[in-house]
């Protein structure tokens, strides 16, 4: 089992210098997300899925994706980004204030998230869950206790799972297929770029399986003009 993580290409975070709070993806960003689509269905081994976050910008970005692999896109509503306050007709200088104010905060208190909008720990749960219900119903299943870093693969599996997120859910999901202590700067420590891939494959160890990091943002796919984060 594969999982092949992309972040979505680049979102129009502002209209007029009015922020968007469910934003599309910019002509940069479409072309970002081509490029990978290109990248991808060019490879060999082909996806057998492809799962993607409900919000617009990760579900323009898998499109093209789609289009190339002939497979169709499923939204999974866990994937989502942490969720931030209402921030509708908010002006971008505003909210670019508010990032700020809330980034010189102790690292500590990053757990309680934008004032208003999701704490960290909720949001690293809700994905903790979503990623290991991907991988159970796919047939595999993390354990607990002593082995919690261990996972049980029931049967053969040759899957290549293309996940279509964010850089939050992303750096969530992989800090969990890989058993690392969660923090609330996962955006800092796996630092991925718009349309990067990062993957991870499910490899046998003894008796049991863990996931093996096989490559992180990735970006080999884009040219220096298109790489942005």
């Amino acid at each position: 089992m594969e999982l092949i993580f992309i972040r979505h290409g680049e979102p129009e975070w502002s209209i007029d210098g009015v922020s968007q709070v469910d934003p599309g993806l910019t002509r940069r960003g479409h072309d970002q997300s081509q490029l990978v689509a290109d990248f991808i269905s060019a490879q060999s081994r082909p996806l057998t899925e492809i799962l993607v976050s409900p919000l617009r910008r990760a579900v323009e970005t898998a499109a093209p994706l789609g289009a190339a692999s002939g497979l169709p896109t499923v939204t999974v509503d866990g994937l989502t980004e942490i969720g931030m306050p209402d921030w509708s007709a908010v002006a971008e200088a505003d909210v670019r204030r508010q990032f700020r104010e809330a980034q010189e905060r102790h690292p500590q208190d990053w757990w309680s998230g934008m004032p208003g909008g999701e704490p960290f720990d909720d949001f690293y749960k809700r994905v903790a869950s979503t990623i290991t219900d991907v991988t159970a119903t796919r047939g595999a299943v993390a354990l607990e206790g002593y082995d919690r870093h261990l996972w049980r693969l029931r049967g053969q599996s040759e899957q290549r799972i293309a996940i279509v997120a964010h850089a939050g859910t992303n750096a969530a999901a992989l800090g969990t297929l890989l058993h690392i202590e969660p923090t609330p700067w996962e955006w800092d420590r796996f630092a991925l770029g718009h349309a990067s891939i990062t993957r991870a494959r499910l490899i046998p160890l003894g008796t049991e399986h863990v996931f093996s990091l096989r490559a992180l943002n990735d970006r080999a796919h884009l040219p220096p003009e298109l790489r942005t984060r």
